[in-house]
């Protein structure tokens, strides 16, 4: 287990390689379709986004509302692909890091290689038990957006994998390729 805390540096986030686990403690934001494409229209206008964006982690969810003494609700990865449209843009601003399921574009995959980032995967299945992991939640852009808002969180010890890495490394076609070649 890598442990990493945010801001992560360019150096850490070059170091991770597909497979490995990390621990991640800090600031997350998230951002779904939604939020992604009103960030690239503010972008496309000229505007300031309404996140840090230097090597930020975007984590791919709409979380469900807290239960009483929650910090919030349930909090599992959506598929992260629906995203990859707005991915390359997002990069470009310095978003390094992404966290969601589901393969991604052979163009994303491209993209990270281009600007040193990488794409963990969260466990799909764990949303009660990833919201374990967040310690503190705010709106901080697009509210009315209701669970696809924009939302900061204060994370300790959030679990992932790195699926792609900065140096074109894949853990999905790497599992794909050790199975084929057993038959």
């Amino acid at each position: 287990m890598i442990h990493l805390k945010t801001p992560i540096t360019n150096e850490q986030i070059e170091s991770l390689r597909a497979g490995d686990t990390v621990s991640i403690t800090g600031t997350i934001y998230t951002a779904r379709d939604a939020a992604h494409k009103k960030l690239i229209e503010a972008l496309e206008r000229g505007e300031k986004l309404p996140i840090e964006t230097n090597n930020t982690i975007i984590y791919y969810v709409g979380p469900t509302p807290a239960k009483p003494n929650e910090v919030i609700g349930s909090a599992g990865p959506t598929s992260s692909y629906r995203m990859d449209p707005y991915a390359t843009k997002l990069m470009e601003k310095g978003i390094k890091i992404t966290i969601g399921k589901g393969p991604r574009s052979e163009e994303f995959k491209h993209d990270l290689v281009k600007y040193k980032g990488v794409y963990l995967s969260a466990v799909g299945g764990a949303a009660a038990l990833i919201s374990k992991a967040i310690k503190k939640a705010e709106v901080v852009a697009y509210p009315e957006l209701g669970p696809e808002a924009i939302h900061k969180l204060e994370v300790e010890n959030f679990t992932a994998f790195v699926t792609y890495d900065s140096q074109g490394n894949d853990l999905l076609q790497e599992g794909i390729n050790q199975f084929t070649n057993r038959k």
